[in-house]
């Protein structure tokens, strides 16, 4: 249970991300208070995955799915340019997100 919350913690990051950056600086009202509903719900999940997972192993794999999630929708629909070198980084971080996983990332 820990691991979904903490995966929809992961993709709500990414909304905060993108809401933030169409908010223009705060200065447009529902960005804005989607930026803020995004944040606490995604800290939120983290805090309760938290309790279970171990801290290094959560953090990493939020902020992974959260980087991963806002780079793509970033370049699918924000018109960020796709490079090769995007693409390899955001496999990468993928990889590491597995990697944290298999090295041993369970509940404690």
């Amino acid at each position: 249970m820990a691991w979904m919350v903490l995966v929809v913690s992961g993709l709500l990051e990414a909304v905060w991300a993108l809401a933030l950056k169409e908010s223009n600086g705060f200065t447009r009202l529902w960005p804005s208070v989607v930026f803020v509903a995004g944040l606490a719900a995604s800290m939120g999940g983290l805090a309760i995955a938290l309790r279970t997972l171990p801290v290094g192993t959560a953090y990493a794999v939020w902020v992974g799915i959260g980087a991963v999630t806002t780079a793509v929708l970033a370049m699918a629909f924000l018109d960020e340019p796709v490079t090769v070198l995007k693409v390899v980084s955001i496999l990468l971080i993928i990889a590491g997100v597995v990697g944290l996983n298999l090295a041993g990332g369970g509940a404690h």
